[in-house]
This record gives structure tokens, C-alpha cells and sequence, in this order.
């Protein structure tokens, strides 16, 4: 990508970006918090770390609302549309191609800021994983009031083994896609654009030709 001379695109919103950042703050504070409560390490305190914990995990269930809201409202949630197109050139590039010095295959454009592979992650994030981490964090977190909400058939232990697992496949998650962000034409270039909203791409690149169904 470096031979390439570049230009400036507007890919992510004022919103786009608090929401992101504001969500990355979150799930690390959670992060943190929910180690403490389970003792792997000690920094506020349990009883601090526990109403912390419950604190962050409401206010991020609050904000995945607006997000959701949001994405549903601007049609926004078109970038998540799973497709096979370009699938395998994605996954190919990030087995072998980007260690090789090759051309991504996709390039960003305003109405397709994730590649074929991002949106099949995203979504599953979306869809499933955050939703399932914040359903048994609501549970763990009533568990005083199963038996009024009719809900003590439930085992609390496997409430929060499924609320670990989930905490884990998200942290595996982040460890790729904090790596990912590395992986532009410069080493900070995608998480630049994620601070402006304005991202980098080839100056004669085409945008969505990806998504052009090949004759």
C-alpha cells in the first residue's frame, strides 16, 4: 500500500466515534472490575469492584441501546450485512497475503466501511456475543430476584460460567482487533481515522467495486 499516493475519506460520524470509544472505555473498566470480583487481581476493592462493575454494565447496556437505535435509524446497519462476496480474498490476505507486503483486496468506502469478514465479526458480536454477555450480567446481577421474576430454574453457576466465557471471547476479540488497527498502510493509520473520522485509502481506489457482482 505504500507505493499507493493516498486521500482522505469521511468514513466514521462524531457519533460513530463516541460510541466507540465510549464502548472501549466500558468493556476494559468491565474488564478490570470483573477480574477483581472474581480474584484474579485487587484494585478498588470487592465491594467497590462489584458496584462498579454493576454500575458500567448498566450504563453500557444503556448505550448499546442508542447504538442499536442508531444503526437501525440511519441505516447504518446495512454495513453489517453478511456476504460471501470477496470472503475468501479477505480471509486469504490475512493468512498469508499481508505478510507477503500485498494489496488488501477490499478498500473502505462510506457505505462499505467493513470487509466481508469484518461484517460476519461484527455481526456476531451484535447479534449474539454482547447480547448474551449483557442478558446473563442482568441475571447475575438479579439473582436475588429470580424466584419473584419466576426465574429460579436457572443455575447461577452456569449464568456465570456462560458470563465468563463470554468476557473471555470478547477479550480475544479485542487482543485481534487492537492488532488489526496495526495493519494499515502506517502502523497508526486506522486508529486515526477512528479519532477524525476521516481514513486513508489509495487515490485511485473504487469505491464498493467489491460489491459489484462480477459478469
Amino acid at each position: 500500500m505504500s507505493g499507493h499516493s493516498m486521500k482522505k475519506i469521511y468514513l466514521y460520524s462524531k457519533f460513530e466515534r463516541f460510541w466507540h470509544w465510549t464502548q472501549a472505555i466500558l468493556i476494559f473498566l468491565l474488564m478490570l472490575t470483573g477480574l477483581e470480583v472474581h480474584g484474579v487481581l485487587t484494585l478498588f476493592g470487592f465491594e467497590k469492584a462489584v458496584d462498579l462493575h454493576n454500575t458500567l454494565g448498566i450504563s453500557w447496556l444503556v448505550l448499546f441501546v442508542f447504538i442499536i437505535f442508531w444503526l437501525l435509524t440511519t441505516g447504518e446497519w446495512k454495513q453489517y450485512i453478511p456476504t460471501s462476496k470477496k470472503l475468501l480474498d479477505v480471509a486469504m490476505y490475512y493468512a498469508s497475503g499481508i505478510f507477503k507486503g500485498e494489496e488488501h483486496p477490499v478498500h473502505k468506502s462510506k457505505d462499505a466501511k467493513h470487509n466481508p469478514l469484518q461484517r460476519l465479526v461484527y455481526l456476531g458480536l451484535s447479534a449474539i456475543l454482547l447480547p448474551l454477555q449483557m442478558v446473563t450480567g442482568l441475571l447475575y446481577w438479579t439473582y436475588n430476584d429470580w424466584a419473584a421474576y419466576g426465574l429460579d430454574f436457572l443455575s447461577l453457576n452456569a449464568v456465570a460460567s456462560v458470563h465468563m466465557a463470554c468476557a473471555y471471547a470478547l477479550l480475544a476479540f479485542l487482543v485481534v482487533h487492537i492488532y488489526m488497527t496495526t495493519t494499515g498502510h502506517n502502523i497508526t493509520a486506522h486508529i486515526a481515522a477512528m479519532f477524525s473520522g476521516w481514513e486513508e485509502v489509495p487515490e485511485d481506489y473504487k469505491a464498493e467495486e467489491w460489491e459489484v457482482h462480477e459478469k
